[in-house]
């Protein structure tokens, strides 16, 4: 029974969302950052063991007042958000590229899967990426290259495969590149 009701939860949150972006205007405000933060937890297909999600994650409470989200002082919208070591599984859906404020991204050492969204590449403040440790695969994504301001891209111990794109070398405020124990190809050149 309570799985049943878990898939009819899962069902109902879906729905809402369809039904939310159908309205939505194509201005961004902080319904849209709620929106896309409701389709991740749409999409965790295992229920998050310490059910922080579930109980913390509710439209009838404040986006800034959820685990995990950090909100700017001066927009009001999400400025990072922070779901690392919580044993989440699912996939990341493409909505988190609406979230047009968002300058740190971590969820780190979970079970996220499948390829990530495109839709990142509009995520043009984003300063920390940090996927470490999930099980995150396709080929490595070429639009990295337009996100001018990333810092920080952590990577490792996912399951990329491919060539690191040379776009990359449009982010001249790099700092820190990790990407160990991916199935990367491709010479390195020192200079």
């Amino acid at each position: 029974m309570e799985k049943l009701s878990y898939h009819f939860l899962q069902g109902l949150l879906f729905l809402l969302y369809y039904v939310s972006a159908s309205l939505a205007m194509t201005t961004t405000n902080i319904t849209t950052d709620q929106d896309a933060l409701l389709a991740l937890r749409a999409h965790i297909t295992v229920q998050d063991p310490h059910q922080i999600l579930l109980e913390n994650w509710s439209a009838s409470s404040p986006v800034c007042q959820w685990a995990g989200v950090t909100c700017g002082s001066r927009h009001l919208r999400v400025t990072a958000l922070d779901l690392s070591n919580m044993n989440l599984s699912g996939i990341i859906p493409p909505q988190l590229g609406n979230m047009s404020f968002l300058v740190s991204l971590n969820m780190s050492r979970n079970n996220f899967h499948g390829e990530l969204p495109h839709e990142f590449a509009r995520l043009r403040r984003l300063r920390v990426l940090d996927l470490d440790v999930n099980n995150l695969n396709g080929e490595f994504p070429e639009w990295f290259g337009s996100i001018h301001q990333l810092r920080l891209l952590s990577l490792n111990n996912n399951s990329f495969t491919g060539f690191i794109s040379p776009s990359l070398a449009n982010v001249s405020t790099l700092e820190t590149l990790s990407l160990s124990f991916n199935y990367l190809q491709g010479k390195t050149q020192v200079d």
